[in-house]
């Protein structure tokens, strides 16, 4: 008889979800799938393709973030409410990266998690990510739309006009 349910009864826990996703991460057969995988709250897995525009604008802003001190990052997975997402940049100030260094997921999102929407996004989707990041720690969460050229800024009030994390974002979408 095998160890795996038959069937999920209810959601994972936070530890349950944060395996899941070490084994998938370690797994030679998730290795080279491409997109990003993050787990819902059921521990099933949820894929996102990317264009190749998509990662160079993935790529200008964790270079943009360089200017603040502490540590930008691409694809940091964080365990939130409604699962184990993905931010598709991020930024971690020294104090974070001190106590969560060594995480996978981060149990707190960073102070800065960005989302860079695609065509596969639902508004309600982007919406509950934004939620979950500013509820887990985030400071500022931003959604990225690439076809309009705009960012959008959320934090724990909502929408902001600018964002607290001056850097240069000219020229981001050329």
């Amino acid at each position: 008889m095998s160890a795996v349910p038959e069937i999920i009864r209810q959601p994972l826990t936070g530890e349950a979800l944060g395996q899941r996703y070490r084994e998938l991460c370690a797994s030679a057969i998730f290795a080279k799938l491409p997109g990003k995988i993050e787990l819902d709250t059921w521990g099933r897995i949820l894929m996102s393709p990317a264009s190749n525009y998509r990662g160079i604008i993935q790529g200008r802003l964790a270079q943009r973030l360089l200017v603040l001190s502490g540590q930008a990052m691409v694809e940091a997975s964080v365990l939130t409410s409604i699962g184990l997402l993905v931010a598709d940049v991020a930024w971690a100030s020294s104090e974070f990266m001190q106590g969560h260094r060594d995480e996978t997921p981060f149990s707190r999102a960073p102070e800065l998690c960005i989302e860079i929407a695609s065509p596969s996004n639902s508004i309600k989707e982007l919406k509950d990510k934004v939620e979950a990041y500013l509820a887990t720690g985030s400071f500022e969460a931003w959604v990225v739309y690439t076809q309009s050229r705009r960012i959008e800024v959320f934090a724990a009030e909502g929408v902001r006009q600018k964002s607290i994390y001056e850097i240069d974002l000219q020229s981001l979408f050329d």
